[in-house]
């Protein structure tokens, strides 16, 4: 009996602990790899200087009017994570209000070729171009930094686009379903440092774009024509016709849900079960 008491009397504690220990693991994941990292490893040795100095001062020495002004500074550091994190913190809930239960038709097959095509175009003639396909994220605040087109994605519309020394030729293009919805956009750069430093303008401006919202953005070099896909603010290079293709058709084309598949198989079945013999 008095040993299981004393696991009773434990199992809370375990209990909290694993799930504080799992939430700081899921913090830290959030802020890897970004500017923000530095900052909280910061943050974390001034908590710990200021944590030991409030116990030091207020148990030894006895300075409880300093012992008070430190705790005041905890209360304070909620306020300042919030502040100093904050494009953190809404890419974070950005990307959590993009799970949605529901996803959008986002391309039709033809209208994935028509990007293939144009895009491979650009790789052959060395043609620098940047595409976003908007998914379930809106990209209204980056449509309305271009020129408003609402026109068919066709390969020539694209070409004409991106036809250098042409006005709209450095912006970038937003797809949205069938349409384009505007030219000549401009898209966030990454602040990522761990990016590439050979990567230019365009390339930073795909991973940036894709570090707030959910689109898939292709990308093609000016000075190499290399084609590159990005998605969740990570750079997929070096794809050639067929990988560009594969990639947004796994992306971008529109996938019924288990609850629609489901349905079709039922009346498959009936069909099958009622056909004359």
């Amino acid at each position: 009996m008095q040993i299981l008491d004393y696991l009773a009397s434990i199992w809370k504690p375990i209990i909290e602990i694993l799930i504080l220990w799992y939430l700081f693991y899921l913090i830290l994941l959030f802020i890897k790899g970004t500017r923000a990292f530095q900052v909280f490893k910061g943050l974390t040795i001034i908590f710990v200087i200021a944590a030991v100095s409030a116990f030091f001062v207020t148990q030894k020495l006895g300075l409880y009017a300093l012992g008070w002004i430190i705790e005041r500074f905890f209360g304070l550091i909620v306020v300042v994570l919030i502040i100093l994190f904050h494009p953190e913190l809404r890419q974070g809930l950005a990307r959590i209000g993009q799970r949605g239960v529901f996803s959008l038709t986002i391309l039709e097959q033809h209208i994935i070729q028509e990007i293939v095509n144009a895009v491979s175009l650009f790789s052959k003639k060395r043609i620098g171009a940047i595409m976003a396909v908007e998914r379930d994220a809106s990209l209204r605040i980056y449509i309305e930094s271009g020129i408003s087109l609402d026109a068919q994605v066709t390969s020539e519309l694209l070409n004409t686009i991106f036809m250098p020394n042409t006005p709209l030729h450095d912006g970038g293009v937003v797809i949205r379903a069938e349409r384009i919805i505007a030219a000549g956009c401009l898209f966030p750069l990454t602040d990522n440092p761990h990016i590439s430093k050979r990567l230019g303008t365009r390339h930073r401006a795909a991973i940036g774009l894709t570090e707030e919202t959910d689109a898939v953005v292709v990308v093609v070099s000016e000075e190499t024509g290399s084609i590159s896909v990005a998605v969740d603010g990570k750079l997929t290079q070096n794809l050639d016709r067929e990988g560009l293709e594969k990639m947004l058709r796994s992306l971008c084309s529109p996938k019924p849900s288990k609850t629609r598949r489901n349905i079709v198989r039922i009346l498959t079945r009936g069909m099958l079960k009622r056909r004359p013999t």
